[in-house]
């Protein structure tokens, strides 16, 4: 028997899946269906496979260009081997190397439903055993690697960056700004040169000038240039958030990348021909459609301690001119407590109050200040109209977090930078034209009738011909045309739980 460091998480394995078994014995099986496969024979070691050994290290080294350590793929081991030498427990190391690092292409590292909850996402999957089986036989390791990889363009920018903020690091990163008041427009002094050589270290902005310590326009633009890809407030000012960020190291940065890069893997291969992604952190919405990005929403998302989860679903309906059901737990923490306030507000903002057997209560006959939430004996719902909580449209994708995306008569969050505001839904800036889009391959709802019926008060269902997957998700490193990737604040602090599991040293396990 050989104790080794197996890092091939079995829920990715398809095979051991089909039988039910723990993540442990699923990696085991892989491997041990491997062998019984090609007859015991051995696969890397010895003179006939001692090439297939040299592919693989040139791989596991290559896996840090992804954001993973090759010491988790047995990489010491394998360097001090002499592949000329048909040996059994090198073998097995590199098959378990190679199926490790082949799943956490395919689909992380981490098992996503470790660090988000709520994580509902298809995930890839592949019978491993049987595609190194084709990969030995076409000597194709490196590359049948490399193919398991997230195929989209914003896998790769990340990777991109990766290697970009490496170099930088390795180079000695880049100057940080002195603490200190305010930093405003038309300021001098040595911190403003600091500020500079920042800048100019990531390409923002030439480090040549007349005036290093002047804060002039030409450094003014270039760090609202940051903070708006940063999803900060780009005013210019160099306060306590803009400098925190500006002062993150360039390790920190590729630490960052490392985090987003798993994220990416935990995606589904298929996302679907027309599909909508909505980043909390970045507090937006992209419509995409054979490959396209065609729409971009601002969106609002949830406070702090109502957060948005992270999740997928289909999106089947929208309604026009909802009623909206005011959920309990809301209509406990914020409606009763406004309608002690000013019970006038109950009829004003156009609210329904329905008691415990289905019947209408006239709200001038409530005490709202004996009204216990404990024992909260009414169902509250809102009418549409100007004031109602969803505004003219709410998109729905079932799920058990009933959460939707939403119109909102509060628009003027929208002009916020950071849109944590929400209970936990998601508000979205032009809902009718997103409506629209999302009508496109449903005839009977043209954009004109949609704008149409919306005009008016009465809820409408619009039904889809056609489901389309939403998937809404977290991540603080995007792919950015101009400058490769944003970072963006990390509003929720949900990097440190993938750092932490990815940091963390896999257990050891026994591998027949």
């Amino acid at each position: 028997m050989l104790r080794t460091r197996l890092y091939a998480l079995g829920w990715l394995l398809l095979a051991g899946a089909a039988h039910g078994l723990t993540a442990e014995c699923r990696a085991c099986e892989t491997s041990g269906r491997f062998y019984q496969e090609r007859d015991q024979a051995l696969a890397w070691t010895g003179p006939a496979n001692a090439q297939l050994l040299g592919d693989l290290l040139l791989a596991v080294r290559g896996a840090a260009s992804h954001g993973l350590d090759p010491k988790d793929y047995h990489l010491e081991a394998l360097e001090a081997a002499d592949p000329q030498v048909g040996d059994r427990e090198i073998d097995e190391l590199a098959t378990d190397a190679y199926l490790t690092l082949a799943a956490h292409l395919l689909a992380g590292r981490l098992d996503p439903v470790s660090i988000e909850p709520n994580w509902t996402a298809a995930r890839r999957g592949r019978d491993l055993s049987a595609y190194l089986q084709s990969a030995l036989a076409q000597n194709g390791i490196a590359d049948s690697l490399e193919a398991l990889a997230p195929r989209q363009p914003g896998y790769q920018a990340l990777r991109d960056a990766l290697a970009q903020y490496r170099t930088i690091a390795a180079e000695g990163g880049w100057p940080t700004i002195d603490d200190g008041d305010l930093i405003r427009p038309g300021d001098s002094g040595p911190r403003i040169a600091q500020l500079r050589a920042r800048l100019a270290a990531t390409g923002h902005i030439a480090a040549e000038s007349e005036n290093p310590e002047l804060y002039d326009d030409a450094l003014v633009d270039a760090v609202r240039g940051f903070q708006d890809r940063g999803s900060l407030d780009s005013d210019g000012v160099i306060g306590t958030a803009t400098l925190r960020q500006l002062n993150m190291s360039a390790e920190e940065r590729v630490r960052q990348i490392e985090i987003n890069l798993e994220r990416w893997r935990w995606l589904p291969e298929d996302m679907g021909r027309r599909h909508i992604l909505v980043n909390i952190a970045d507090y937006r919405l992209e419509a995409w459609n054979d490959g396209r990005m065609e729409r971009t929403h601002d969106v609002v998302v949830g406070q702090l301690f109502r957060r948005t989860p992270v999740f997928s679903g289909s999106m089947t309906y929208f309604v026009l001119n909802p009623w909206w059901e005011t959920p309990h737990s809301l209509a406990i923490r914020d409606k009763l407590p406004a309608f002690r306030r000013d019970p006038s507000s109950v009829q004003r903002l156009g609210f329904q109050i329905i008691d415990r057997s289905g019947n209408l209560v006239d709200p001038d006959t409530i005490d709202w200040t004996q009204v216990e939430a404990s024992n909260f004996p009414y169902r509250l719902r809102q009418a549409p109209g100007p004031l109602n909580a969803l505004g003219e449209v709410k998109f729905i994708f079932p799920n058990r977090h009933n959460v939707y995306l939403h119109d909102t008569p509060t628009r003027g969050l929208f002009a916020q930078r950071r849109r944590n505001f929400s209970s936990g839904c998601i508000r979205v800036r032009d809902p009718l034209a997103l409506a629209a889009w999302v009508a496109a391959e449903t005839p009977a709802w043209p954009s004109e009738r949609i704008e149409s019926v919306a005009a008016g008060n009465t809820e409408t269902r619009v039904s889809l011909a056609q489901g389309i997957p939403v998937h809404v998700l977290y991540a603080t490193v995007v792919p950015d045309e101009s400058t490769g990737v944003r970072f963006l604040n990390d509003i929720y602090g949900r990097d440190q739980a993938v750092r932490d599991a990815m940091d963390a040293p896999p257990p050891p396990l026994e591998i027949q």
